[in-house]
């Protein structure tokens, strides 16, 4: 089973300026990027339901200029929950009352149907005279055409084009955009295995799907195939989801090796059979340098210089 809550609120927590940036621009105007602070959990009791429910993501920030404060309050829904409207203004009333600040609340839905728009308002109304009228924002993925996102630079555009709509024959190709995407970014590794790992998460490909999306990045830049190339973690999450640490070590050094012996095959052809046992002797934090050198090596010298130098 995949934890959906875990994912989101985690990517949404490494890259929470990126998520406003991209779907919420007028917020990026008027606060004060650096001064965002994330908040402690809050646990809220829901009588009705007669469970505990902990608090997605509470982020205070400065507007510009200004000595005042505000909160973004985000909520993550994996699935469409009939009454979930009047939720977010129980929370939202739960957070004023505690901080009294501003408090603009977001939803963001991940589920893959149903496609109808999810609300975005809790009203109560009398016949003669409204109550409350309280609005929040929703961002719902599977009404987002993926297309619209392609060139966004940005790390959560990469990350959330994989549940955005799309038709199934499509897959692959989202695959391999968002991955050229998250490889032009320039993030450091510990982001780019967190949004790869994301990606690969809900873009599991079958072995038809993934043999079209070989088929489809041979037809990209040499230098962007290797770059993809080095992002596919697919078997790292395989490992991780049979949580067997031993089985993580050793999927991890296999898919070095093979990407790895890849590469050297594409750029210099069958290596000698003494080559060849040196790299699969190698520990995996070697592996992992040779092929950050290996985007540099002119020919097969170089390899064999990069032995006599580690």
């Amino acid at each position: 089973m995949i934890d959906h809550d875990r994912l989101f609120k985690e990517l949404l927590s490494n890259f929470f300026c990126e998520f406003i940036e991209l779907f919420f621009p007028t917020i990026s105007t008027y606060w004060e990027r650096e001064s965002i602070e994330f908040l402690p959990q809050e646990i809220f009791t829901d009588v009705t339901e007669g469970e505990k429910k902990i608090l997605d993501i509470v982020v205070k920030a400065k507007f510009r200029n200004q000595d005042t404060v505000f909160i973004i309050h985000t909520e993550h829904q994996s699935y469409s929950q009939a009454g979930f409207e009047r939720r977010m203004f129980a929370y939202f009333a739960r957070l004023h009352e505690k901080y009294a600040l501003p408090i603009y609340p977001i939803v963001i839905y991940s589920h893959d149907s149903p496609q109808t728009p999810e609300p975005n308002c809790y009203r109560i109304d009398f016949p003669n005279k409204k109550i409350l009228e309280f609005n929040y924002e929703v961002v719902q993925l599977n009404q987002l055409q993926w297309q619209a996102f392609v060139n966004q630079r940005n790390p959560l555009a990469s990350a959330l084009m994989s549940k955005m709509r799309m038709d199934v024959q499509e897959r692959p190709i989202v695959k391999l955009i968002s991955l050229q995407l998250l490889a032009s970014l320039g993030l450091n590794p510990a982001q780019m295995q967190l949004i790869s790992g994301f990606i690969d998460t809900y873009l599991k490909l079958n072995p038809e799907e993934k043999i079209r999306f070989e088929a489809e990045l041979a037809t990209i830049e040499p230098r962007q195939q290797e770059d993809v190339m080095q992002i596919v973690t697919s078997w790292m999450e395989e490992g991780i989801e049979r949580g067997i640490e031993q089985g993580i070590e050793r999927g991890r050094k296999q898919g070095e090796l093979t990407l790895l012996n890849r590469l050297l095959n594409r750029r210099f052809g069958s290596l000698s059979p003494q080559l060849q046992e040196r790299i699969d002797n190698l520990p995996i934090a070697q592996l992992e340098e040779l092929g950050e050198a290996l985007l540099d090596f002119t020919t097969i010298d170089d390899l064999s210089a990069w032995f006599e130098g580690n």
